[in-house]
């Protein structure tokens, strides 16, 4: 199917607007609120890590406390902060919390070790591996991706390539998600992208001057906080 592209068509709608004018009636109500709902959960959960990487880095201590189950009350606070409501009690939100607790999980012989700094535990990698292992657990496919990915399962497919382009273009209105219904392997499935911007958090990083290596070792993008810095998508089969 063709993605909409008039701008005109998107300018000052609410993202309900957006799920119904691009998702079929069947999809409209469930899996566009679904996809959305996914994504907040993501995004809480990164922050709660993004805002523990001192803690995590710190070399001097071995026990950090940051464990799963410390993880999972910072990461509902966080999402009641975010959005002012409780996480919902769904049965996929469970499931992804649980696919997160467990990369935290694995990850505490590397977060508690002792005489190291950069732990490399970053945001990313965390809602990458969260993501994986969600998949696994339901079939729904949440993915990181960006023009300038470092992770090669992070690459956009060809939908998510041209969803990034309208993303770009400076009549889409900021933060707005694209939801539409797709036909993949002959059968239908909704796909959500909700575009992600560079936070001010992520420039030390992400940021200038571009091409420069950043702690990790890779090279910078040159992104100013604001920029476009990628998307999460959501992939749903439906019957």
């Amino acid at each position: 199917m063709e993605i909409l592209n008039r701008k005109d068509v998107w300018r000052g709608m609410t993202v309900a607007a957006a799920v119904l004018l691009c998702a079929g009636p069947a999809l409209a109500g469930d899996e566009g609120k679904t996809a959305d709902m996914l994504v907040k959960v993501l995004k809480a959960g990164r922050l709660v890590v993004s805002e523990h990487q001192q803690i995590i880095n710190d070399e001097s201590k071995a026990d950090k406390g940051f464990t799963p189950a410390y993880f999972e009350t910072k990461w509902k606070e966080k999402y009641k902060e975010a959005t002012k409501s409780d996480m919902p009690q769904h049965k996929l939100v469970a499931a992804l919390v649980e696919s997160g607790k467990e990369v935290v999980g694995e990850a505490q012989p590397l977060i508690n070790r002792q005489g190291m700094a950069f732990k490399g535990f970053l945001p990313a990698l965390w809602g990458r591996k969260a993501g994986e292992k969600f998949g696994q657990k339901t079939g729904i496919r949440l993915k990181q991706t960006s023009d300038h990915y470092r992770f090669a399962g992070n690459k956009p497919d060809d939908y998510e390539a041209e969803v990034l382009k309208q993303f770009s273009e400076a009549g889409y209105p900021k933060g707005q998600p694209l939801v539409k219904t797709v036909s993949m392997d002959g059968k239908q499935a909704l796909r959500y992208m909700s575009p992600e911007y560079a936070a001010k958090s992520c420039l030390s990083c992400h940021g200038e001057p571009k091409g420069d290596k950043d702690v990790t070792g890779m090279k910078k993008e040159g992104y100013k906080e604001g920029d476009l810095a990628g998307a999460i998508s959501v992939v749903i089969p439906t019957p």
